[in-house]
C-alpha cells in the first residue's frame, strides 16, 4: 500500500480520503498537521464516515512531536479511532507508550452497532490527568496511570494529528477483499 499526495481531496465541504487498488497495488492518503497545528491537551474531535470492508484500516490519531528526536513509542501515540473493517461494529481506541514497548495493552475494543452507518463523532477530552475517549458523547475508555513517568505518561506535551486508511497489513489484514474497492474515508471536520 502506498501513501499518495493525489488520494484525497474537499468535495462539498467534505475531506474525503480515497482508498483504491491500482493494478496490483492499493493506494490512501495520510493526511498530519505536523510542524503545522500542534496540540497540547484539550478536547480533539472529527466528525467522519468510515469506509468498510475487509482490509480497510481508517484512523483518525496523533503523535507526539518529539518523535523525530526520541523516535516511538517513547514520543506517545493517541489512537483516537482505529476501525478494523475484518471486525464490523468495532471501534479501537488505543495509547501506545515506552511503558508498553509500543503494544497495545493500554486499549479497548468497543462494539457500536451501526457504527459503519453514516458519520459519527470520535473524540478526546486530554487533561494533566487524564485521556477521556468518546464515540458520539459515549465515554468508551479512560486512561488514566497512577504513576506518571515518561514511561507511562509521554502525554506532557504537544502532539499532531493524522487521518489515514491503510489498506491490509498487520492489523487491518492480512487478507483484502478487493473487490469493496474504491472505498472512501469522509471527514466533516
Amino acid at each position: 500500500q502506498v501513501y499518495t499526495k493525489d488520494n484525497h481531496e474537499i468535495k462539498d465541504g467534505f475531506l474525503i480520503i480515497n482508498a483504491q487498488k491500482e493494478d496490483s497495488n492499493y493506494s490512501s492518503t495520510r493526511i498530519t498537521t505536523a510542524q503545522k497545528k500542534e496540540f497540547q491537551y484539550g478536547r480533539i474531535e472529527a466528525r467522519a464516515k468510515v469506509p468498510t470492508g475487509k482490509g480497510i484500516w481508517p484512523a483518525f490519531w496523533m503523535l507526539g512531536s518529539n518523535i523525530k528526536t526520541v523516535g516511538w513509542p517513547k514520543c506517545g501515540e493517541i489512537d483516537i479511532l482505529k476501525y478494523v473493517g475484518k471486525e464490523p461494529i468495532t471501534v479501537f481506541t488505543t495509547l501506545h507508550t515506552e511503558d508498553s514497548h509500543g503494544n497495545s495493552i493500554n486499549s479497548k475494543k468497543t462494539t457500536i452497532h451501526g457504527i459503519e452507518d453514516g458519520f459519527h463523532v470520535y473524540a478526546i477530552d486530554w487533561s494533566k490527568e487524564k485521556i477521556d475517549f468518546f464515540v458520539d458523547n459515549m465515554l468508551v475508555y479512560s486512561f488514566n496511570p497512577k504513576e506518571k513517568t515518561e514511561k507511562t505518561w509521554p502525554f506532557d506535551q504537544k502532539f499532531f494529528i493524522i487521518l489515514n486508511v491503510a489498506i491490509g497489513g498487520n492489523f487491518g489484514g492480512p487478507e483484502v477483499d478487493d473487490s469493496i474497492f474504491p472505498q472512501q474515508f469522509i471527514i466533516d471536520y
